[in-house]
């Protein structure tokens, strides 16, 4: 057996911007894992608030961490620099607000040598700011489960499986020459799917050892009415991505790659501001275009359900007025 076999070593990349609250937590979770054989790469992505001074401290009461400063450019940014600086075996990615079971690397290390496998997942669930577990967004497996590439894509595109990095354990090796799509959020979805392409199978682990911390004010969450996440552009992006993907290399998905394109522009139009539904916006006139162009495909699909066909439909014929009635009877409910 190769020597790095018996004990591999894991990059952990975690990404930290302005997160002064709850990065302690965060690697703390890391440092104190039963596996020990591990480098913590803290990437500084520019922080405003004191965060850096907080990586240099850490890394100070532990030898296994490397902090990186660099100017703000973004979690991908931050993440590929990260990648770029790994020395271990294996790769594995922590955000920095969310925290994992002491014995995740562990298990997942275990795993990825005793089966050979490239890619590791472990379950994970969601905690809000009051402690409180929130319904699963991604349903554990009742036991470990080997998925082919096909398999797991069509668990992406049917909105059931874990797109996400930071369930993830990667070998290094897979990794280079990759990268994260900067500037753009949904990113672990586009450089999972390039990853699929190349045949790669997951061995998934139903043990719910990472903890998304789900708090209002991250990237994806809205604040405010009026808020609009530029990943609700991106997700639409991805759709047409991995469609081109599918029909090169997975033709027999085309049906959920469809219903994937025709969902996420779904969720655009149910979370783009009224305000913004103009003619002036070319996304929002693309995505129209879009949906009034695959009207035949919409009602045909077979893993569309009843009530996403009545939404996709009315809000294909007029969307700005859907959207605003919607908006008058949410507000009486409220009332």
């Amino acid at each position: 057996m190769d020597t790095w076999k018996e004990n591999p070593k894991i990059s952990v990349i975690i990404p930290v911007y302005n997160i002064l609250d709850w990065l302690e937590r965060c690697v703390q979770s890391v440092c104190r894992q039963t596996y020990k054989n591990l480098e913590i790469l803290l990437v500084d992505d520019g922080s405003t608030d004191g965060t850096g001074k907080l990586c240099d401290s850490l890394a100070e009461k532990d030898s296994r961490i490397r902090v990186f400063h660099k100017e703000n450019g973004g979690s991908s940014s931050a993440r590929n620099l990260g990648m770029r600086k790994a020395t271990g075996d294996y790769v594995g990615f922590v955000d920095s607000d969310d925290y994992i079971d002491l014995g995740m690397y562990e298990a997942m290390v275990t795993r990825a040598v005793s089966g050979n496998f490239d890619i590791v997942q472990i379950s994970r669930d969601e905690i809000d700011e009051n402690g409180k577990k929130r319904p699963d967004v991604c349903i554990p497996p009742e036991s470990m489960v080997l998925c082919g590439a096909q398999d797991f894509l069509r668990e992406l595109l049917l909105h059931r499986g874990d797109c996400s990095f930071c369930t993830k354990l990667i070998k290094r090796e897979l990794l280079q020459g990759k990268s994260f799509p900067e500037g753009k959020l949904n990113e672990d979805f586009r450089l999972l799917t390039e990853l699929l392409e190349e045949g790669k199978e997951i061995c998934i682990l139903p043990e719910q050892m990472y903890h998304v911390f789900y708090r209002i004010g991250s990237n994806t969450r809205r604040k405010d009415k009026n808020d609009f996440s530029r990943v609700f552009v991106d997700i639409v992006e991805n759709a047409d991505y991995v469609q081109q993907l599918v029909w090169k290399s997975f033709p027999a998905l085309k049906k959920e790659a469809v219903r994937f394109g025709l969902y996420q522009r779904l969720d655009y139009l149910l979370h783009i501001p009224v305000g913004q539904m103009n003619r002036r916006n070319g996304f929002y006139t693309g995505v129209k275009k879009y949906l009034r162009k695959n009207w035949l495909s919409m009602l045909g699909n077979p893993y569309l359900s009843g009530k996403n066909k009545v939404y996709l439909a009315l809000l294909t014929l007029a969307p700005k007025t859907v959207r605003q009635i919607h908006g008058l009877l949410m507000a009486a409910r409220q009332s």
